[in-house]
C-alpha cells in the first residue's frame, strides 16, 4: 500500500494499492473488452453519459474539495474552482463531440468515386495525471479520449489518488463496465507498465521533462501514440508603459498560485529598469503579505509544497542564487510554527541566466525579477529558455503586444491576464514543453485516428491497370 500524506500536517489521510504489471494487464482487458462495444455508442448517447458525469461532479464538489484539501494543500478557493474547472471540459467536449468528425473530399471522377476522410477512435488510452490539480487535469485527457470513443485507464499521482477515486467512482459508475478505470500505483511500477503494454494505443501525460523522455523512449520503438505536456519556465514581462500596480498583482496571482506549483506558473519576471524598483516594492509588500496555512483553514492564501523533493528543489534554487550573487528581498526561507512543507513566498532581485532559478523549472513560491533596456532584450530571454509553455505581457500599447506574441517562441501567450484557460482554445507549448495540445477542437483531435478512404463506386476494370 501506498500511504498518502496532507503536505500541511504530515498526517497520513489515506492509502491506495500500489499496483504493478499485473493489475494493468487486467486493466488493458478490460479496456479492450468494453472498446468493443463503446466505439459503437452514439456520439449523442456518449454526450449524455459525459453530461451525467459533469452534473455529478458538480454534485460532489464538497466531498472532493475535502480530499484535495487534505491530499493536495491548495486552498479551499481553489480547490473549489478545480472542480468548477473539473466539470466544464466534460460539457464542452459532450456537445463538440456530437459535431461530425471527418470530411468529405472533391474527387477525381466525381460521378463514380468517393473520397472521404474519416476520424475514429484509437482504442485503449493511458491517462497519467500529475498531483499539481489532479482533477482538472485528468478531466482534460478524459473527457476528449471518452468524447471521441476510447475507452480510459486513469493513473493518478500517488501523492493525491484519494480525489481520483472518489472522482470516478461517484461520477463515472453510470459508463458501461470497463470504460474508464483507474489503477494505483507508483510511476516505476504503474506507470511504467501502462507505457509498455501492447494493449495500450495511446499515452497522454502531464509532468516532468524527465518522465515525459522516458516515456517516450519506452514507447518509441512501439510508435505508439504519445501526447505529452511537460514542463515550463513561463516568463512574466512588464513593458514600459503598464500601470506598475496593476502588473504586480498579476504577477503575485501569476508567481504564487497554488504555492507556484502550476506549469504555467510566472517563473521569471522581466520588467523594465527605470520600473524595477517600484515593482520590487511593491511586489515583495504583496507576496510577503499572503497568509500560509491549511488549504482547509478560513484565510489561507498558500498553501504547502506537494512534499519533502519539492521544497528542496526550491530551497536549492534560491541558496544558488544567493551565492551567485542575487538578492532575497522577501522570504527565502521555511516559516516558523507549520509543520508541513511550507515555503515562504520570495521575491530576488540581482538574478541572470547563469542562475538555476531563472533556467530551471523551479516549481514553488518564488519570483525572481531581472530589468531589461528594451522590449526586444526582453523578447530574447523569454526564447532563451528550452521550455515553451507561455508567456504573460503586461501592456496596453499594440504595437508592443502585437511584437510580443508574434515573436515568442510559446504555446499560449497572455496579454494583461496570466494563466487563464479558454476552454475552446488549445493549451500546450512548444520545444522541451512536449508539442501536445490539450482543450479546444485539437484537445478532440489528438484522441482520434485519421483515416482516408477512397471509393469507387463501380467495379468497372480501369485504362491504367496492367497490361499497359
Amino acid at each position: 500500500m501506498i500511504e498518502v500524506r496532507d503536505p500541511a500536517t504530515l498526517e497520513v489521510v489515506g492509502s491506495v494499492p500500489a499496483q504493478g504489471a499485473a493489475e494493468v494487464d487486467a486493466a488493458v482487458a478490460a479496456s479492450r473488452a468494453a472498446f468493443q462495444d463503446w466505439r459503437w455508442v452514439s456520439a449523442n448517447e456518449r454526450a449524455d453519459l459525459l453530461h451525467e458525469a459533469a452534473g455529478r461532479t458538480a454534485a460532489a464538489a464538497d466531498d472532493l474539495v475535502g480530499l484535495l484539501g487534505r491530499e493536495q494543500g491548495k486552498p479551499r478557493s481553489e480547490q473549489e474552482e478545480e472542480i468548477e474547472w473539473t466539470a466544464t471540459p466534460l460539457r464542452y467536449y459532450a456537445e463538440l463531440a456530437r459535431n461530425g468528425r471527418g470530411r468529405v473530399l472533391p474527387s477525381g471522377e466525381p460521378r463514380s468515386q468517393l473520397n472521404l476522410v474519416l476520424k475514429q477512435p484509437l482504442g485503449v488510452v493511458a491517462a497519467i495525471a500529475p498531483w499539481n490539480y489532479p482533477l482538472l487535469l485528468a478531466s482534460w485527457k478524459v473527457a476528449p479520449a471518452l468524447a471521441a470513443g476510447n475507452t480510459v485507464i486513469l493513473k493518478p499521482s500517488e501523492l493525491t489518488p484519494l480525489a481520483t477515486i472518489e472522482w470516478v467512482r461517484r461520477c463515472f459508475d453510470h459508463l458501461p463496465e470497463g470504460v474508464l478505470q483507474v489503477v494505483t500505483g507508483y510511476g516505476a511500477q504503474a506507470g511504467d507498465a501502462l507505457v509498455r503494454h501492447p494493449g495500450v494505443r495511446m499515452v497522454a501525460m502531464t509532468g516532468s521533462v524527465a518522465t515525459g523522455q522516458a516515456i517516450a523512449s519506452v514507447a518509441a520503438p512501439m510508435m505508439k501514440r504519445l501526447h505529452l505536456e511537460l514542463g515550463g519556465k513561463d516568463a512574466f514581462v512588464v513593458a514600459p508603459d503598464a500601470d506598475p500596480a496593476a502588473a504586480v498583482e498579476a504577477l503575485a496571482y501569476a508567481g504564487m498560485l497554488n504555492a507556484g506549483q502550476v506549469c504555467t506558473s510566472a517563473e521569471r519576471a522581466y520588467v523594465p529598469a527605470a520600473l524595477h524598483d517600484e515593482i520590487v516594492d511593491r511586489l515583495a509588500a504583496t507576496v510577503g503579505g499572503l497568509r500560509l496555512g491549511h488549504g482547509l483553514a478560513e484565510g489561507t492564501d498558500l498553501g504547502p509544497l506537494i512534499n519533502a523533493p519539492g521544497r528542496d528543489k526550491v530551497e536549492r534554487h534560491v541558496a544558488d542564487a544567493v551565492a551567485r550573487g542575487a538578492r532575497v528581498v522577501t522570504g527565502g526561507r521555511r516559516p516558523e510554527g507549520l509543520p508541513g512543507w511550507f515555503y515562504e513566498p520570495t521575491v530576488l532581485v540581482g538574478v541572470d541566466h547563469d542562475m538555476a532559478i531563472m533556467t530551471e523549472e523551479t516549481f514553488g513560491p518564488t519570483i525572481p525579477v531581472m530589468p531589461y533596456r528594451d522590449i526586444g532584450e526582453a523578447i530574447d530571454w523569454v526564447n532563451a529558455s528550452p521550455y515553451g509553455l507561455g508567456a504573460t505581457l503586461r501592456s496596453t500599447d499594440p504595437a508592443t503586444i502585437k511584437r510580443f506574441y508574434e515573436e515568442v517562441e510559446v504555446g499560449t501567450v497572455w496579454i494583461n491576464d496570466p494563466l487563464t484557460d479558454n476552454y475552446a482554445g488549445p493549451f500546450g507549448g512548444t520545444k522541451m514543453t512536449g508539442g501536445a495540445r490539450e482543450l479546444g477542437e485539437e484537445g478532440l483531435d489528438a484522441f482520434l485516428d485519421t483515416k482516408h478512404v477512397h471509393w469507387d463506386l463501380s467495379d468497372r476494370p480501369k485504362d491504367w491497370w496492367y497490361p499497359y
